[in-house]
């Protein structure tokens, strides 16, 4: 995987807050619903599953324009770790089916895993989720991390995750 995924996070984004948001101002900043998550995934390495991994996060009561500021850090059965910080977008299909995309630069120390080319590596991911009327989301999602060719070694590491975050103000 290229960098496909975080291509769509800012296309989508971008394209969604000029139209929705820049009439009343870009990046303006709004409440939002903050939620805390939990996330479940398989690894994927070199397209085989290669283990397990486990998420913790945050997306923050506010957003600036479309986008809402998130931290995660997950850990694998590698002991792999990996903490971020970036940016969440979430547009309504219909009724209580949501799409999302999300973007962070994060730090990775690589564990006993594979090496995917240095700590410093960017995590898109592109997702499905239904939102519950108490506020509550689970979701689907399929995400991609690598240095984006920054360096010699990139064969970057996906996962596919199920998320449940509940809401937190």
């Amino acid at each position: 995987m290229d960098g496909t995924l975080a291509a769509i996070f800012f296309i989508a984004s971008l394209t969604d807050m000029t139209v929705t948001d820049c009439p009343t101002g870009c990046l303006q900043v709004q409440d939002a619903s903050g939620a805390f998550f939990v996330q479940a995934a398989s690894v994927e390495f070199d397209r085989e599953i290669i283990g397990e991994e486990l998420s913790l996060g945050y997306a923050f009561a506010r957003t600036y324009g479309p986008f809402q500021p998130i931290v995660m850090a997950s850990i694998t059965d590698k002991d792999r770790t990996w903490i971020g910080v970036g940016a969440r977008w979430e547009k309504t299909i219909a009724g209580p089916i949501f799409a999302e995309a999300t973007f962070m630069p994060g730090y990775d120390n690589g564990g006993s895993g594979p090496d995917i080319g240095g700590a410093l590596q960017f995590r898109s991911s592109l997702g499905l989720g239904y939102a519950f009327d108490n506020g509550a989301t689970l979701a689907l999602a399929y995400d991609h991390r690598s240095n984006a060719d920054r360096l010699a070694t990139n064969p970057g590491l996906e996962t596919i995750s199920l998320r449940l975050s509940w809401p937190f103000n």
